[in-house]
């Protein structure tokens, strides 16, 4: 990566994560300021990180579209974990997301892989299921080759049961695993994912997605 010329630009409305991204000056990096609302550069950038607290969905489908008006711009999200829930990724856009608790290194291997300065993701990071492609890099998922609409939570529970088949899960079990130990919701927010991440991928992979009466689900690979 080049010391000097490479440059991020921190879209924010706050300064609560200033030190969070001044770590990544120790790359050789620059960092520019703007506001979501007032996307302006004043050179130019070669990745945005964005702070996405109080910026809607589709504010970020916009900033997407305009990285893709500028060359395919890569964007990363700091996202709050309580928000998690909600988080549409762009579909057609290189995109990742970090949590504001992850450490400096995270951050920069984060920064690193969508700068394009590592290897790119290995073939053991995409998963094939009949004509459902889930790649675990990128947090996208294609069915026929067309994205697939998934919230994070929708994808994280999708990849989970995927990556773990043939074997039942509990409602409890998959509360745990994919929304974390903290989440106070009840189970039937499990029955809610799984019925819409049915309805997206449609028939034939929703077969694999089987209901264990008693238990909870599973993944039939």
């Amino acid at each position: 990566m080049p010391e000097t010329e490479t440059c991020i630009l921190f879209m924010a409305r706050t300064t609560r994560f200033h030190e969070f991204v001044r770590s990544l000056t120790t790359m050789g990096i620059e960092v520019s300021l703007a506001t979501p609302d007032s996307p302006t550069a004043a050179h130019d950038f070669s990745l945005l990180l964005l702070d996405a607290d109080g910026v809607r969905n589709d504010r970020i489908e916009q900033i997407s579209k305009w990285l893709d008006d500028r060359g395919g711009i890569p964007m990363l999200l700091i996202v709050d974990d309580e928000s998690l829930a909600g988080l549409r990724m762009p579909p057609h856009a290189r995109c990742d997301f970090v949590c504001p608790s992850a450490t400096p290194a995270e951050l920069e291997a984060r920064v690193r892989r969508l700068l394009g300065d590592e290897e790119s993701f290995a073939v053991d990071d995409v998963l094939r299921i009949d004509n459902l492609v889930i790649n675990l890099a990128t947090y996208q998922v294609y069915l026929d080759e067309e994205p697939v609409d998934l919230t994070l939570m929708e994808y994280s529970l999708l990849s989970f049961l995927a990556t773990h088949p043939n074997r039942a899960y509990s409602r409890e079990v998959l509360l745990h695993r994919v929304w974390g130990f903290e989440y106070c919701g009840g189970t039937r927010t499990v029955d809610v994912h799984i019925r819409r991440i049915r309805s997206k991928v449609g028939p034939q992979i929703a077969a694999h997605i089987t209901t264990v009466r008693g238990v909870g689900y599973l993944f039939k690979d």
